[in-house]
């Protein structure tokens, strides 16, 4: 069954076609990879699934019902969230305080309401998922530390467990191993599968092909704006218009 599915979608900037006519289905439970080379459109797609662009053309459904066009923040709270390429934190805030921060966001509470001590049950509530969360991605001995204080690899941690405190049921990750050696990487692989197992369905955007191979259960390959092939790691590892396109001939 399909959680996501982009229609047709196209997206023009004036004169430049930065996505044309592309479709393709995100299978519920799975981590999808969208890959390609630089510029071939896949930061566009995350954009225009996350409400931050609205489609020139086509259409995006999420769980049955259309979404393109929705400010991102009601598609936040129907449940889909995007990790950034670049890690955004609040770097002079704990961990505790930065994955409450996730936690509120996804609730009704607001700064006035915390402010005059109003809705404590669900203060309460999110507290307690925020301890569960760290918990969970191994964050709880740094609860107390700043975010600029850890290293990258905890950082990117930090940035998914901001995300998985709002809740989400699809969550976009836009090149989470990006710099990153290659014991962070493997730390980050398993993180990634156990939030997949968790019952969270992945869109992955990663020029990592160790990564992409090695977590994805399907792939969509994007080059320059157009949907250049579809299939299973096996499948587009294989693929000559692939390796000629992204993989540098080398398979």
């Amino acid at each position: 069954m399909s959680i996501l599915e982009v229609r047709k979608l196209t997206k023009q900037f004036g004169g430049l076609t930065a996505l044309n006519n592309i479709s393709f289905k995100v299978k519920e439970g799975e981590i999808h990879g969208l890959i390609g080379p630089n510029g071939a459109g896949k930061s566009t797609v995350f954009k225009n699934i996350a409400g931050f662009y609205t489609p020139t053309k086509g259409e995006i459904v999420y769980q049955g019902k259309k979404i393109s066009g929705n400010q991102p923040h009601i598609i936040a709270k129907m449940g889909i969230v995007r990790t950034f390429q670049e890690t955004t934190l609040f770097q002079e805030m704990t961990v505790f305080e930065n994955v409450l921060m996730g936690s509120l966001a996804k609730s009704d509470i607001n700064l006035f309401s915390a402010i005059l001590g109003l809705d404590k049950q669900q203060q309460k509530a999110a507290r307690e998922k925020v301890l569960e969360v760290l918990e969970f991605m191994g964050l709880t001995d740094r609860k107390n530390q700043l975010a600029s204080e850890l290293p990258l690899g905890s950082q990117r941690t930090l940035a998914i467990s901001i995300a998985l405190a709002s809740e989400p049921k699809l969550m976009l990750m836009d090149e989470p191993f990006a710099g990153m050696n290659m014991e962070e990487t493997n730390h980050m692989m398993d993180l990634t599968r156990k939030v997949q197992e968790s019952g969270i369905t992945i869109v992955l955007v990663e020029h990592d092909m160790k990564a992409v191979m090695g977590l994805c259960h399907f792939l969509t390959v994007l080059n320059f704006g157009h949907l250049l092939a579809e299939g299973t790691p096996e499948e587009i590892r294989h693929n000559e218009q692939v390796i000629e396109a992204y993989l540098g001939g080398a398979k």
